[in-house]
């Protein structure tokens, strides 16, 4: 059987994301994929989360886009970002070498996302001035993840496509590893994605999304 080969797609923001044939689905938004995480994650998660300092748990690494904005934006203030990342399946190195991130993210981060996606496996690195990151190469369905967390980015494929990232089981385990008054912020609002949430100890509130989505989802831990 001939393996189905995953490949870059320009989505309409002139930024790359990754399409997946095995299950037909894209890393990113196709209308814009620094749109999209610029959108929800920093702006509704980095931004509102006033944690000093910050300890940030993304669920789905995928392409380090979401580090990378992460730790441009950290560049333009003072307090300490620590970001653990959990990914099961790391992107393949031949393919990250090719996205075009850089070009979005402005003079400071123009060298981040090689450091960002050369740093060790495993290991807690200094990327920046104020920014850390450790990246687990790891499944949180078998798993549970351990530490403290002020913001969570959850960034699984889709519940359509990866049904078992969006169970309540899941968001229990996220509830525990998140502080009294955390932010979990994510692309779906799906009425069971937010039926789960609130039996895991999460407030939820729905959010205007980027182009392409009406509602995004923060919630906080109750």
């Amino acid at each position: 059987m001939v393996k189905k080969i995953n490949r870059l797609v320009l989505t309409a923001d002139g930024s790359h994301t990754i399409y997946v044939p095995e299950i037909d689905e894209h890393y990113h938004s196709v209308h814009g994929a620094v749109q999209e995480s610029q959108h929800i994650f920093i702006n509704y998660g980095f931004k509102f989360c006033k944690a000093d300092p910050l300890h940030i748990f993304e669920v789905g690494y995928g392409t380090g886009l979401n580090a990378l904005l992460t730790a441009v934006e950290s560049m333009n203030g003072t307090r300490e970002v620590s970001y653990t990342a959990i990914e099961k399946h790391p992107v393949e190195e031949h393919i990250v070498h090719k996205l075009n991130y850089q070009q979005f993210a402005g003079e400071k981060g123009a060298g981040l996302f090689s450091f960002l996606n050369s740093s060790r496996w495993g290991t807690m690195q200094r990327i920046c001035r104020n920014f850390s990151i450790k990246k687990i190469e790891s499944d949180l369905v078998a798993g549970s993840p351990e530490g403290a967390y002020d913001l969570i980015y959850f960034d699984a494929f889709g519940p359509e496509k990866q049904s078992e990232m969006w169970t309540q089981e899941i968001f229990e385990k996220i509830s525990g590893i998140t502080v009294s008054g955390g932010i979990l912020v994510t692309y779906s609002a799906k009425g069971q994605v937010k039926r789960n949430l609130k039996c895991a100890g999460f407030e939820v509130e729905l959010l205007p999304g980027p182009p392409g989505k009406r509602h995004v989802i923060r919630a906080i831990k109750i």
